[in-house]
């Protein structure tokens, strides 16, 4: 019942791989824990554990993030198999909801920092550690939630297959006001060992300098294309005043 209550309302359930929904199904017992949370003025946001007995006497863990930001305020509900999934989404909900007291001042001076950022060159970044987790699953949902055109293409989703280990990192945020609204922009490197030895990264931009505010995300291949874009939406928002 409780695995059951959990599926029903969690938005993304369909995103959770197939053989991890059937190992569900002989759950005898479960065992749930607050692991972290946040609250604001315009953001309410709890990540919670939730650690299921299963028939074969393993054990299988799913990762809930509860909270407000949705159009209209309501309480809403998502499920990661990966704590790491759930840390970058419990960071992106945060990252589009500064607290007031944090704004960076000005909206021209706040442009001109965020562009500078973007094109600062890269600090020397510390060593991958790949951890083998169902690496190919999570390269194919980094693929599908993207929403740029220029995403890659099938070429990489079918090397992407043979991925069996995998190490997420942000590279760069940054939070700016822009023509009375706060702008976000975040870019993760997702990189992934490949069975035949090999190492590739995908890009993930995640930005909410959209019309009405929501978060986007946009996948690539290349880092500085990547950055570029991000400098793209900077401008666009800029020029709206």
């Amino acid at each position: 019942m409780h695995v059951e209550r959990l599926l029903g309302r969690a938005l993304n359930s369909f995103d959770l791989p197939d053989a991890l929904v059937e190992r569900l199904d002989s759950a005898l017992a479960h065992a749930s824990s607050l692991h972290s949370s946040h609250h604001s003025a315009a953001l309410h946001r709890t990540t919670h554990r939730h650690t299921f007995l299963l028939a074969d006497a393993s054990s299988l863990t799913l990762w809930e993030v509860v909270h407000n930001a949705g159009r209209d305020g309501a309480e809403q509900h998502e499920l990661y198999a990966e704590e790491s999934e759930a840390r970058l989404a419990a960071s992106r909900l945060t990252a589009g909801f500064p607290d007031p007291e944090d704004e960076l001042g000005e909206d021209l001076d706040a442009d001109l920092e965020l562009l500078g950022a973007l094109m600062a060159r890269p600090a020397a970044p510390a060593p991958l550690m790949y951890v083998p987790d169902r690496s190919a699953d999570h390269a194919r949902r980094v693929l599908r939630r993207a929403e740029n055109e220029d995403r890659p293409g099938e070429a990489v989703a079918a090397r992407l297959r043979g991925a069996f280990a995998h190490h997420i990192r942000q590279v760069f945020g940054r939070q700016c006001g822009v023509a009375g609204r706060d702008a976000g922009f975040a870019l993760y490197e997702h990189a992934f060992l490949l069975l035949d030895g090999s190492e590739m990264s995908v890009w993930e931009v995640e930005h909410t300098a959209t019309p009405d505010g929501r978060h986007m995300c946009e996948v690539y291949e290349d880092e500085h294309v990547a950055r570029a874009a991000m400098e793209r939406r900077a401008q666009v928002r800029g020029r709206v005043r």
